[in-house]
């Protein structure tokens, strides 16, 4: 029981005929006590609760001079909201359209946005000042998206717009850090040697769009804008280039374009010193040792049986790498070799399925750069793997195009794990390797087996692909299936 429920306040006045101060004090707390007791019970403290969070991105309340402003002359520009806002990531953020020599200096302070124009601005020109996602109330961190500030030097607002869509080209997927350019009445080398008059980002859809657009004829480009410079100066560069000139003032459908590095970036490699305790181990290894790529698995069908080394083979004698069955009897028309790096041997047979193998390496069949060999021969003893542990894929295609000779790929991640050329609109397959696949379409239309980049300098587009926007999942002793509509 509470103490509270249990105290009986008691109070005698007689306490103010007395001389200690300290007895009348006491009293008074009691009564004050009993009362707050009496009425509320033993009391909680508790915290307050909040009410529902803050989900409203600023409004503007005021432009100064108002937006879509004619005939403007002046340098400075004030937006005023109706709470406390900041700028965040300007830098990334802020578009200025026709794009300036020089950016224009904003700040932010309190409720209000000051813009300060730096270049002389062009006559009979509208101008657009897109924020991206950099305007947020302080609070809440809510998000103004894409607020754009207008206004002509000119007596009306241009009106048109561009719209469009950016893929990567040789995997037909999207790259949201790409910037699109656009040229007025410029020669082609204009995007290699100065900045584009108007730019536009690319969304998660990989789409594209320009408002406030004059009529005119204008270059269209596609850039993943390493260096900040807004010019394509470097071949490793994401790039993409429309064919013909655009006339906004009939332009009536969207833009494609199809981005391609046309040379891949050189990997950079960093060289580890080794430990005088790996120095010490090497110097005193004096054996070959090698690994089973598939370790303890099943043998693939339509794989071929790897053995892996540390170090590139000097000698090789694939006469003494047999492959037998378990009587010993050598496999007819197998496949012994040694590739490129010298550190990887493979075999290959027919495999037959579900069936006991030995592979016997002899002794003097192989030796590294430091005259090692295997310390006696080895034999392996492994088994194949069965027809029911594959499954069957059976693809139907509708709009592909034959005559571009399409190249069906399946992917693990970003790893390509098989291709096929199609020939027809239905392909299948009945011994698939299980497991979870990415599917993409590639158009060789040269018929050289391999994706090929554009050039600029050729005028010539890449080869394109098309990811579909579902994985394959194939399982086991099982028949796969799928329409697919391109």
């Amino acid at each position: 029981m509470p103490i509270c429920n249990n105290f009986t306040p008691y109070f005698s006045f007689d306490l103010f005929y007395m001389n200690n101060k300290v007895f009348l004090i006491l009293g008074l707390l009691c009564c004050i006590y009993a009362t707050v007791t009496f009425t509320s019970g033993c009391a909680q403290i508790g915290a307050p609760t909040g009410g529902p969070r803050d989900t409203l991105v600023p409004i503007l309340l005021k432009a100064n001079p108002e937006k879509d402003k004619l005939n403007f002359t002046g340098n400075k520009i004030t937006l005023s909201f109706n709470e406390y806002i900041e700028i965040d990531n300007l830098q990334e953020n802020l578009l200025v359209s026709p794009s300036p020599k020089n950016n224009p200096v904003i700040n932010s302070n309190l409720k209000t946005i000051t813009i300060k124009l730096k270049d002389t601005l062009r006559p009979n020109t509208t101008y657009s000042i897109n924020f991206g996602n950099a305007i947020k109330d302080i609070n809440e961190g809510n998000v103004l998206k894409n607020y754009t500030y207008t206004f002509s030097t000119g007596n009306h607002i241009d009106s048109l717009t561009l719209e469009g869509k950016v893929q990567m080209a040789e995997t037909g997927k999207i790259d949201s850090t790409l910037l699109v350019f656009l040229y007025k009445d410029a020669p082609d080398s204009a995007v290699q040697n100065r900045k584009p008059d108007y730019i536009s980002r690319v969304n998660g859809e990989g789409r594209f769009s320009f408002s406030h657009l004059p009529a005119a004829s204008f270059k269209i480009y596609a850039l993943k804008d390493g260096d900040g410079g807004k010019t394509y100066n470097a071949k490793t560069e994401p790039f993409a280039f429309y064919d013909n000139d655009i006339n906004t003032a009939s332009v009536n459908a969207p833009v494609n374009l199809f981005a391609f590095a046309e040379k891949k970036p050189e990997a950079k490699t960093q060289d580890v010193p080794k430990s005088s305790a790996d120095k010490k181990k090497g110097a005193a290894e004096k054996k070959l040792r090698y690994i089973i790529a598939n370790g303890s698995k099943k043998q693939d069908l339509l794989e071929s049986f790897d053995i892996n080394f540390s170090s590139p083979l000097k000698k090789f004698d694939s006469l003494n790498i047999i492959l037998s069955d378990t009587n010993y009897k050598p496999i007819a028309g197998t496949r012994i070799r040694i590739d490129s790096s010298r550190t990887k041997i493979n075999i290959l047979p027919t495999w037959q399925p579900e069936t006991d193998y030995r592979l016997i390496v002899m002794k003097d069949a192989i030796a590294d750069s430091l005259g090692n060999t295997l310390e006696k021969t080895d034999t392996i003893f492994f088994q194949s793997k069965k027809i029911a542990d594959y499954g069957t894929v059976v693809l139907r295609f509708k709009n592909i195009d034959l005559a571009k000779h399409p190249v069906l790929l399946f992917l693990e991640g970003e790893s390509v794990k098989a291709t096929f050329p199609v020939t027809s609109t239905e392909w299948s397959n009945k011994m698939f390797i299980p497991g979870d696949y990415g599917i993409r379409i590639l158009y060789d239309e040269n018929n050289n087996g391999t994706w090929d980049p554009g050039s600029y300098t050729d005028k010539k587009q890449p080869e394109k692909a098309i990811s579909l926007p579902q994985k394959l999942s194939v399982r086991a002793d099982w028949d796969n299936e799928r329409d697919i509509v391109l």
